[in-house]
């Protein structure tokens, strides 16, 4: 079976002020998502499946319908975060779903074939998609010891000039496989751009090299693999599910099986320019390097 994409559009957007995901970037009303359907679709991906929250279907289904159909099959799946394996208590006090690892879980019953994952507020370039589609045609990916795919890209091509991003870090041995990853916040180069400066995951600063492996959620995983969060997510929730701001990561959930002997992870460099919609001042620039894109 043709791999599917997977698509994670539930989030809310607060830093960018709106649905970003929605936003026109390109040289004719594009959104960023545009992109990555149609470079999927030309690398070999025969469906894509939207998770989104249900007070955006209406709109989001008729938008998207419109633009793929004829490019591939469209399927929606539907973040809620009454959408959990065991029942917690306090659910209704809880303001949000349960991150990335859950939008994963949330469309489950979508994913019968080897599928990639990525956001719907990025622009991932071409290459991403050529790679994670040679990733999941590969028998490594099914075998017993499963094998996972991310797609790393370098650090100074993914800041923003107007605010602070945060990013997984990347640590892989010589041989590519995917040691870590470690989120970063507050990233940002320094005013004279000498150097890039960060706080790690225990607070604390450190300065990144430009050529840092960084996550930006783009993912291939084998059919099937959904499933396989069940164990993980209902941990979760046992121990922390009264937490009202706690979140089920996918890196964390990736970790996990890999730590089992049973998988590994694969780190697959990309030197492709990222381009997203971090901060609303990110737009102009954006739209700028879209169009010339398009020119060429």
């Amino acid at each position: 079976m043709k791999p599917t994409l997977l698509v994670l559009a539930a989030g809310m957007g607060s830093r960018f002020g709106g649905l970003k995901q929605m936003e026109p970037v390109g040289p004719n009303g594009e959104w960023l998502l545009d992109y990555s359907v149609r470079d999927a679709s030309r690398a070999g991906f025969a469906k894509v499946v939207f998770v989104i929250r249900p007070e955006m279907e209406t709109e989001f289904r008729a938008m998207t319908e419109a633009k793929y159909s004829d490019q591939l099959e469209i399927a929606y799946a539907f973040q809620e975060k009454s959408d959990i394996p065991i029942p917690v208590e306090n659910l209704e006090s809880r303001v949000k779903p349960w991150g990335t690892g859950h939008a994963v879980y949330a469309a489950r019953e979508s994913l019968q074939s080897a599928f990639a994952v990525i956001n719907a507020d990025d622009f991932y370039g071409a290459e991403a998609f050529e790679e994670l589609a040679r990733f999941l045609e590969r028998e490594e990916t099914q075998s017993q010891q499963e094998t996972y795919a991310l797609v790393g890209y370098r650090l100074a091509n993914t800041l923003s000039p107007h605010g602070t991003v945060s990013r997984g870090i990347c640590r892989s041995d010589e041989d590519g496989n995917l040691l870590s990853i470690e989120e970063h916040s507050e990233i940002g180069r320094t005013d004279d751009g000498a150097a890039i400066l960060a706080l790690d995951a225990a607070g604390q600063p450190v300065e990144l090299a430009p050529d840092t492996l960084v996550s930006l959620n783009c993912w291939g995983f084998p059919a099937g693999w959904a499933n396989r969060l069940e164990p993980l997510f209902k941990k979760f929730l046992e121990e922390r599910a009264h937490e009202p701001k706690s979140e089920f990561h996918l890196p964390a959930a990736v970790h996990a099986l890999v730590s089992t002997g049973r998988a590994q992870a694969r780190a697959l460099p990309c030197n492709a320019q990222w381009f997203g919609v971090t901060h609303r001042e990110d737009l102009a620039e954006t739209r700028a390097a879209l169009r010339k894109l398009a020119e060429r």
